[in-house]
């Protein structure tokens, strides 16, 4: 088992490698997201649902967040928590013209995945003697990869006829896309919490977890100090 957590966690790294510069809003979506006007809410739940089962960053904190998570009810509470969060700051900051450095937001949010594991393996309370509060956590986390959202959608020349149909669209698609998405982690997970295995190979999962997320935050403050300082 372990040999094969450690080829996990080289396929996450690998995949990561691969995907950093893919995500995003790709050329395709773009060409359609800047010719369009009018209201166009399917093509807009589309986008939404394609960004977020494509957003590795918004997928690593969601299988933190709910690593844990036995209950449905809990499940439940967290995620919802996560998409008020996500809501709000994507329609806010579109709408009202909200900035901040894309780069700065997206390291955030991979320092998001870097708390979530150290969380898991309880090591604030291990170092610090305490927790911080895990779903206020998750709501203020679930601000900021609303925003990194937001910062996708606002370097684009969105068409003010729509514009707020569009966005709500586009919420609704994000949603969409969490709810398929989580429901095949959760059944993942589930499975693998039947095996012996879990409870051993729960600390290095969420060691690779851990990596992922600064493998997030060392890419977006290089693009930070290369690109958008």
């Amino acid at each position: 088992m372990r040999r094969v957590a450690l080829l996990a966690l080289g396929l996450v790294l690998a995949f990561l490698s691969s995907t950093l510069w893919a995500h995003g809003v790709n050329e395709n979506d773009k060409a359609f997201i800047e010719g369009a006007s009018g209201v166009n809410i399917i093509p807009y739940m589309y986008l939404g649902a394609k960004h977020m089962v494509t957003g590795y960053d918004h997928l690593l904190f969601l299988a933190g967040v709910i690593f844990f998570l036995y209950r449905l009810k809990d499940v439940g509470a967290y995620v919802t928590l996560f998409a008020i969060g996500h809501s709000t700051t994507l329609l806010l900051g579109v709408i009202f013209d909200i900035r901040a450095n894309p780069f700065i937001i997206d390291a955030i949010i991979g320092l998001s995945v870097v708390y979530k594991a150290i969380d898991n393996l309880d090591g604030f309370r291990t170092c610090l003697g305490f927790s911080p509060n895990p779903k206020a956590a998750v709501l203020i986390f679930g601000f900021f990869h609303g925003f990194g959202l937001a910062t996708k959608l606002q370097e684009l020349t969105l068409a003010k006829d729509g514009m707020i149909p569009n966005l709500i669209s586009f919420n609704i698609g994000v949603e969409m896309g969490q709810f398929m998405a989580l429901t095949i982690i959760l059944l993942l997970m589930n499975l693998w919490r039947m095996s012996d295995s879990f409870r051993r190979s729960a600390i290095l999962a969420n060691a690779a977890l851990m990596t992922a997320g600064f493998v997030l935050i060392g890419y977006q403050l290089a693009g930070y100090f290369t690109q958008g300082a």
